[in-house]
């Protein structure tokens, strides 16, 4: 038996994966709304680590609102039925870090800003998810305070017919801006 605590030190923190690929990720999540319905939209693009390689076990989830900028409050995000939009979406990415989501079109939460998505990432090496957002458009007053160099990185580019690429760069050169949402410190 040990005379002291210093031989029970704490061990390092270990991240979550690539584990939870098989686990999380459930039959229709990236179809947060039918690729038929009027107003969808597809943003797909590549999930890349700091040397610009692809991450081929993350997972993304969508929160979009509906095309009046309203938040989505439908129940059913886990079990699709092909018609319901639920405005939550999850995907796996490929092996070449690839994912795709079709959804709806979000409207501008309010007069004056921009319709986006929310995206969370989660992946190898990360103790913690990222958060950020795929603007549609450019001019809202939240992209407008992010410096100009940084501000791409936030904005989904229109690659075709209601089709947005949204590449996401986890460090290094060019890295998405993620977000830190701070609570009020009342649970």
């Amino acid at each position: 038996m040990p005379e002291t605590n210093e031989q029970y030190l704490q061990t390092p923190s270990q991240t979550v994966g690539p584990f939870f690929g098989y686990a999380l990720p459930y039959e229709g999540g990236p179809e947060v709304a039918p690729p038929w319905r009027d107003g969808a939209i597809r943003l797909h693009g590549t999930v890349l680590d700091g040397d610009g390689e692809p991450v081929p076990d993350a997972i993304l989830e969508v929160w979009g609102a509906d095309a009046d900028g309203a938040p989505i409050s439908r129940q059913g995000s886990l079990q699709r039925d092909g018609y319901t939009v639920t405005g939550f979406g999850r995907a796996a990415v490929d092996r070449a870090g690839h994912y795709s989501f079709t959804t709806v079109r979000p409207g501008a939460p309010a007069p004056g800003r921009a319709p986006y998505l929310l995206v969370t990432v989660f992946a190898r090496g990360l103790l913690h998810h990222l958060f950020t957002r795929a603007y549609l458009e450019d001019g809202d007053p939240f992209l407008a305070s992010v410096p100009q160099e940084r501000r791409t990185t936030l904005l989904a580019t229109p690659d075709g017919e209601n089709s947005y690429r949204f590449d996401i760069r986890l460090q290094g050169e060019g890295e998405t801006v993620f977000l830190d949402f701070v609570g009020d410190g009342r649970g």
